[in-house]
């Protein structure tokens, strides 16, 4: 079904031979922005990028990024705040779009990234239209604002999205036991905003963003075997039915996996269930749990199942760990693309600070900066000199650079 990226192998040692020079982004390192605009189960909506402060601060955002060798970003649309019952005023958006264009950088815009506008209901059939004319003008505004080649995440990791909103209640409507549901219907609205998209600008490249993760069974538990396996295989749900490997009737082809994102932390490997902190697989063990599988792995059975360009879209971890994730999650890339898999970049995210969703008090200390509040209000970004310290070093030693 994908042709046009299969596994190359050397003539001589039968071996996978190392992939091709990235291509696809402006720049392999890449920084994005938290951008969460979801109800939290409180009631509470949140706006990341209001909390953060980089809706006043995006221009000067994105020459930090660019300082340090990331061309290319990770940022958002708050569709919550633009779309007024079908009007849209993107008065919050036009700004970023020109900071962006003055900073020289290019962005992969989420167009919902959670957060729907106020009154819509996600299992609505008119979610899906209203989504699908939303794109469509977002698609047309872009293309005012650049002529460079315009890349869309039209729906931000549908699968995690699914689980929050209709399986567990965590976000509005905080639904439960409705999550295959809810997965079908953002895989509608996706199909259908991309249609929206190409309708206006056909050369649009699409990445299709969700979480990769391990599950395995618990020891002291062996007859939870399958139930640990069915939860493993639903990390595959969202992007089979995008390319239409299933559920046919939802209009799934390959040309919707354009391109994919996978998103990798530190908890992305656990023991079914995975709803305690203690079933999580721990990464800082040494040594490390016999099922704990390398990241390269993963990277490369993912690759075997869709043969579709990739890069890490998230992956970050917070305190005095964000250098050795960092060191450990690139050379585990590396591996994967010398084995032959096209990972196109590395994002880290969020690369600048962000309060816990729950707990706006709380700052995760997980960005290469660290916000600090002055006495006028302003958060200051702070390096984490550490993290930046080992990030230069990767960039020197990886033969990646801006293109």
């Amino acid at each position: 079904m994908f042709q046009d990226f299969p596994i190359l192998y050397d003539n001589q040692t039968g071996h996978p031979a190392i992939a091709a020079a990235p291509s696809l982004f402006r720049s392999f390192w890449m920084g994005g922005f938290e951008a969460s605009t979801h109800i939290t189960r409180a009631g509470a909506r949140l706006d990341m990028i209001e909390a953060t402060q980089h809706d006043r601060f995006a221009f000067e955002d994105y020459l930090r990024l660019r300082d340090v060798g990331m061309t290319t970003v990770r940022d958002a649309l708050r569709w919550h705040l633009i779309d007024r019952g079908g009007q849209y005023d993107f008065a919050s958006f036009t700004p970023m779009l020109e900071a962006a264009q003055e900073a020289g950088v290019q962005v992969i815009w989420d167009i919902c990234h959670y957060g729907l506008p106020d009154g819509l209901d996600i299992f609505a059939p008119e979610f899906v239209n209203r989504f699908a004319r939303f794109c469509g003008a977002v698609a047309g505004l872009v293309k005012r604002y650049s002529d460079g080649v315009p890349f869309y995440a039209p729906i931000n990791e549908i699968s995690f999205f699914a689980w929050a909103t209709g399986q567990v209640g965590f976000m509005h409507p905080c639904a439960i036991d409705r999550g295959g549901e809810v997965k079908r219907q953002l895989v509608r609205a996706a199909i259908a905003g991309i249609e929206a998209i190409w309708a206006v600008d056909s050369r649009a490249r699409i990445a299709q963003i969700d979480p990769i993760m391990h599950v395995v069974t618990p020891r002291a538990n062996p007859e939870l075997a399958d139930a640990a396996a069915g939860q493993n295989a639903s990390q595959f749900e969202a992007w089979d039915m995008l390319c239409g490997l299933t559920s046919p009737e939802l209009g799934g082809d390959p040309r919707y996996l354009d391109i994919i994102g996978v998103n990798y932390y530190h908890a992305n490997q656990w023991e079914y269930p995975g709803d305690q902190p203690e079933n999580r697989l721990r990464w800082e063990d040494s040594p490390r749990d016999s099922r704990w599988v390398p990241f390269s792995q993963l990277l490369m059975d993912f690759y075997a199942r869709y043969r579709r360009p990739m890069f890490i879209a998230e992956t970050g971890h917070f305190g005095v760990g964000r250098a050795l994730w960092a060191k450990e999650t690139t050379a585990e890339v590396m591996i994967a693309r010398r084995r032959g898999v096209p990972i196109e970049g590395i994002c880290f995210y969020p690369i600048i600070d962000r309060t816990d969703w729950e707990d706006a008090s709380h700052w995760h200390n997980c960005g290469l900066w660290d916000l600090h509040r002055d006495d006028q209000g302003r958060l200051l970004r702070v390096p984490c000199a550490e993290f930046a310290a080992e990030l230069s070093s990767l960039m020197c030693a990886s033969g990646t650079s801006s293109s």
